[in-house]
């Protein structure tokens, strides 16, 4: 019987093992990562609604509406470090991995700063663009200001997480996240609730949480320095432009395509709103919802996309070829399993963020209709693992244009508006908006190019 053998260096030999085990243990920390990620970032707006009232929400949602948009710059650039590794890794390059170590640190933090300087030069102008209310002015600069600062958290975070994954850990994510979740729950409960500091303690909160993962993240590199080869000096930091080239070429389609669901998903938002206080109340923990149920889904798509750049930097292709299939039945079995829930008790199931009758039987109507999202998502997510893998950069484009801006707010302007369908037209629409992507990564997967395609360490 085949034995998965763990590598002596941080994290596993995703190239070895039962496939479906390895698939799955390297995957679970990284859903429960994701699902801590959902859980604390509500905390913010639960503790502000309850002791600042309205206008801190309101300061609090439009001051965080940059910070939403560097979120995915971060992730963009951790995925890419992650890939890159894991190909990296997998084909035996310890020193190219060193080098692309330091190289995505460094970069990512410089860009961090940049960013974090230009939200605070630029706040007045940002927030009237946004046109937040005069009331929440206040609050919404303060809580975009301080949240700035904490730019470079997000992005040494995230970067040592994407350099972890790429070699195979995906507990020790886990284990920063709830240093995070900890800190922000105990700081927003002493800054808001105690010394009344509103959106600013709130802030505050969020920003020392961001600290304190970094830090945790970046002792636990210092602490395996032998494994990284990492040491703190300005040679280990120096830039390897070679390298920088593949990052920033296979960073920019993964942020092009959360930065288009992004806007499509304000169009989507914008266009619900229009019909009622039900209707958008219903969308809003729609959305909510739709991110919970599907972080399984994610996360196994995510653990998928560093085994298969490992086992493709070995050139063990029949594994990477397994693994997609793998990460296809198990994301399926989850949507299907999902999808039964939905259809079954869509109400109470609704009736756990709403207590309006209305809104929650409009609820399952909302449910029923993503059932389709649960399961072209499922297929959807496990094949574009492989592309995402393989470092296809120029796919990663199409796909996004496609997922974020074309298919979303196109489905849902056709149903919605052409066929006259309304409100269900929307989620119809946001339902089947990955159709097209599905259908071009299973015919990637199926075509075969993807084996003899020249990988990032080439």
């Amino acid at each position: 019987m085949e034995t998965s053998v763990k590598s002596k260096k941080v994290g596993s030999d995703l190239t070895v093992g039962p496939i479906l085990q390895t698939l799955l243990l390297f995957a679970i920390p990284i859903v429960l990562t994701n699902l801590i990620q959902q859980a604390y970032s509500l905390i913010d707006l639960i503790v502000i609604k309850e002791y600042v009232g309205n206008i801190g929400t309101v300061g609090v949602n439009t001051g965080g509406e940059i910070a939403d948009l560097v979120m995915p710059i971060a992730s963009g650039f951790s995925m890419a470090g992650q890939i890159y590794i894991a190909q990296l890794v997998g084909a035996g390059e310890k020193t190219k991995a060193k080098r692309a170590i330091g190289t995505l640190l460094s970069f990512c933090l410089g860009l961090s700063a940049i960013l974090g300087v230009a939200a605070i030069l630029f706040c007045d102008p940002i927030l009237a663009w946004l046109k937040c209310p005069f009331e929440a002015l206040g609050q919404a600069r303060a809580y975009m200001i301080i949240t700035a600062i904490g730019y470079p958290f997000i992005f040494g975070y995230n970067s040592v997480c994407g350099v972890l994954r790429g070699m195979g850990e995906s507990k020790k994510p886990l284990y920063y996240i709830l240093v995070a979740a900890s800190t922000n729950i105990i700081l927003d409960v002493i800054l808001v609730a105690f010394f009344r500091l509103e959106a600013a303690g709130t802030a505050i909160a969020t920003v020392v949480s961001q600290f304190a993962s970094f830090a945790a993240a970046f002792y636990s590199l210092w602490k395996n320095k032998e494994h990284f080869g990492f040491e703190i000096s300005l040679s280990y930091f120096r830039i390897d432009f070679a390298i920088l080239s593949v990052l920033v070429k296979l960073g920019i389609p993964q942020v092009f395509r959360s930065l288009c669901v992004r806007f499509g998903m304000i169009w989507v938002n914008k266009s619900a709103n229009a019909y009622g206080m039900v209707v958008s109340a219903t969308n809003s923990v729609g959305n909510k919802l739709q991110k919970f149920l599907e972080v399984f889904i994610s996360g196994v798509d995510t653990a998928s996309a560093s085994m298969i750049g490992q086992c493709l930097g070995a050139k063990d292709i029949e594994r990477s070829r397994k693994t997609t299939l793998y990460t296809f039945a198990s994301a399926f079995t989850a949507a299907i399993l999902i999808s039964i829930l939905c259809v079954t008790i869509p109400k109470p199931i609704f009736s756990l963020f709403s207590k309006d009758p209305e809104v929650i039987d409009l609820g399952a109507v909302y449910l029923k209709i993503f059932v389709l999202h649960f399961l072209i998502s499922a297929i959807t997510g496990s094949f574009q693992a492989m592309v995402t893998g393989c470092g296809f950069v120029e796919m990663g484009f199409i796909l996004g244009l496609l997922d974020g801006l074309i298919c979303k707010i196109g489905f849902s302007y056709f149903f919605a508006n052409i066929l006259g369908m309304g409100y269900e037209g929307l989620w119809i629409g946001v339902a089947t908006s990955r159709l097209p992507n599905a259908i071009i990564t299973v015919l990637y997967f199926l075509s075969g190019k993807w084996k003899t395609r020249k990988l990032l360490t080439e």
